[in-house]
């Protein structure tokens, strides 16, 4: 079996991200750039429903 999404690699965020479409930074995949660069300013994902801001 192939794992083609997963829960972004931000801790807070509830977001799932297809693999292959993901931003990679680390080798982990995140659902957005705030997310992956530890959410500068406390800015959040920005999808609905998720309040992660780092």
């Amino acid at each position: 079996m192939e794992v083609t999404q997963q829960k972004c690699a931000c801790s807070d965020c509830v977001c799932i991200v297809n693999v292959d479409k993901a931003l990679k930074k680390n080798g982990k995949n995140y659902c957005s750039e705030s997310c992956a660069n530890g959410h500068p300013e406390g800015s959040g994902c920005g999808h609905t429903g998720c309040k992660c801001h780092g």
